[in-house]
């Protein structure tokens, strides 16, 4: 996990063992996000009657980290299923697609054949990239995607070797400023739209950001 050539909050690279676990192949979607806003009454995403953003299958924006949560919890009715958001080291985990060292989920280059540099004025229909090595689909590309852990540009000194959950809170980049939460994957709304397997990003819990989705994981009962 991490890379010792990247930006200093992904150093240094370490290795991690995680228990098993299976990682939803799309992002949600607002198709999907409104079957939980049906049934539970839950408070619209902030983009959610703007047309730019609330095609049925583009991924569901505007959502807080507490908003994903919430998904999670109301998605994990059945007994034998506990769905919750992935853990920085899952994310990046399921994003290298079973190819130790990728610089991006598709290997050593972003999938678009131009370094990720392509037109994008909103968050694009799911689907559109290729999948990874595990299947998995427009990881690293379209809309950031909430982790559950909170974010420290230092954690990965400390970090535990085994299932880490990131750290107890979340640094405060100046005073007065409030604790972020990590993300992972890059964004239609950067000039780079696609991001590296080991970069990381982070926001406060509670911002709503038109860039901004999720990916929920299911945990594997031991």
């Amino acid at each position: 996990m991490g890379n010792d050539d990247g930006r200093p909050d992904e150093r240094p690279a370490h290795r991690v063992t995680l228990s098993e676990f299976r990682m939803a192949a799309l992002p949600v979607t607002n198709e999907e996000y409104a079957a939980f806003l049906a049934a539970t009454g839950h408070e619209l995403p902030r983009f959610w009657n703007d047309p730019a953003f609330n095609h049925p299958r583009q991924p569901v924006v505007g959502v807080s980290w507490s908003d994903a949560v919430a998904y999670c919890n109301w998605l994990s009715v059945a007994p034998d299923a506990r769905f919750r958001l992935p853990t920085e080291a899952e994310w990046e985990k399921a994003a290298l697609g079973g190819i130790d060292g990728a610089k991006y989920p598709w290997g050593d280059a972003p999938f678009d054949g131009n370094g990720g540099r392509f037109a994008q004025d909103a968050p694009w229909q799911v689907g559109a990239a290729p999948p990874n090595g595990y299947g998995l689909i427009d990881i690293g590309f379209n809309v950031h995607e909430w982790c559950s852990d909170w974010y420290d540009p230092g954690y990965y000194a400390v970090s535990a070797e085994v299932d880490p959950q990131g750290p107890p809170k979340g640094a405060v980049p100046a005073p007065h400023l409030p604790e972020r939460k990590a993300s992972r994957g890059g964004a239609w709304r950067h000039a780079v739209k696609v991001s590296r397997c080991a970069a990381r990003s982070s926001i406060p819990p509670e911002y709503r950001y038109n860039d901004y989705g999720f990916r929920v994981v299911m945990e594997i009962p031991a």
